[in-house]
């Protein structure tokens, strides 16, 4: 996922899990797209809306490189400046988190509508990638989309941020964490998602979360089950806004989400998401 943090009020900071010396503190922020955990922390009362994007989504809003976005996390105020102070207050001022929701809809919405449209060769392939939690072989997805590996490579770079071969580790290890969070022990959630032996498994995880599986449950946090190492496509997993200590994760890590051009506005522990923009129609080779 790229998420968009609108904040009201104290400070959130961003910790990368895996390399813990790139942080970022802000009120406001743009996390793109990751393939290593991320970590939001808070200390004190948070205020404010986030904004979960597909990469796919974020490129036709943004009409940007997503490369550029990939692996980042930067203060929102350093790219829109003004322009974020003003549509901040315009959310603060709101009376209600329905019409706030209802004013992001109808900005992302005709920046999406107006934005260039993916390619669809990388929109079908992202959609394969994700439909087979990432066990389909990138030079598969090469031959079926009719280019190149470098090209294919070339274009998820620009239009997703992460090269095939990262997304589809995102996507297997995804798979792994959902098997384990419906039962089953680390080695069958394992096997489930395609990984060839526990060493393989083993060696994935930690190179994307930072920890090892044994390590894994005492850093996990969140009461309804879904831990700030693990947040999973079709959940938001943001804290209370009204805690006031810490720190206390915040964000789930690893990024992308469900195919399409969507986008999920979280006040905290509540859960609403809303489509901004159909995607285009699948491409079929």
């Amino acid at each position: 996922m790229v998420r968009l943090v609108f904040g009201f009020g104290g400070p959130l900071r961003v910790v990368d899990a895996v390399n813990p010396t790139r942080r970022v503190t802000a009120a406001s922020l743009a996390i793109g797209t990751h393939a290593t955990a991320a970590l939001g922390e808070y200390t004190g009362p948070v205020h404010g809306v986030t904004v979960l994007l597909t990469p796919l989504a974020a490129y036709r809003l943004t009409a940007a490189p997503m490369e550029a976005f990939a692996r980042r996390t930067v203060d929102l105020a350093d790219v829109l400046g003004a322009r974020l102070r003003k549509l901040v207050g315009r959310l603060a001022e709101c009376p209600d988190w329905d019409s706030r929701f209802a004013l992001l809809d109808r900005l992302l919405a005709l920046r999406l509508l107006n934005g260039p449209p993916c390619a669809p060769q990388v929109d079908w392939a992202w959609r394969r990638l994700h439909r087979t939690a990432g066990r389909t072989p990138v030079s598969q997805l090469a031959t079926e989309t009719g280019w190149g590996h470098r090209r294919l490579q070339r274009r998820f770079l620009q239009q997703v941020g992460l090269p095939p071969k990262s997304l589809a580790q995102v996507f297997q290890l995804q798979e792994a964490l959902r098997q384990r969070r419906d039962g089953r022990t680390w080695a069958d959630a394992a096997g489930a998602a395609g990984y060839h032996d526990q060493a393989h498994f083993t060696r994935n995880f930690k190179a994307l979360i930072g920890c090892t599986p044994g390590r894994f449950p005492a850093l996990r946090v969140d009461p309804e089950g879904y831990g700030p190492l693990d947040a999973l496509p079709d959940h938001i997993t943001t804290a209370s806004p009204d805690a006031t200590t810490g720190p206390v994760s915040t964000t789930g890590p690893i990024p992308t989400g469900k195919a399409g051009d969507t986008c999920a506005a979280s006040r905290g522990g509540s859960r609403s998401t809303a489509t901004c923009a159909p995607s285009s129609p699948p491409w079929t080779p």
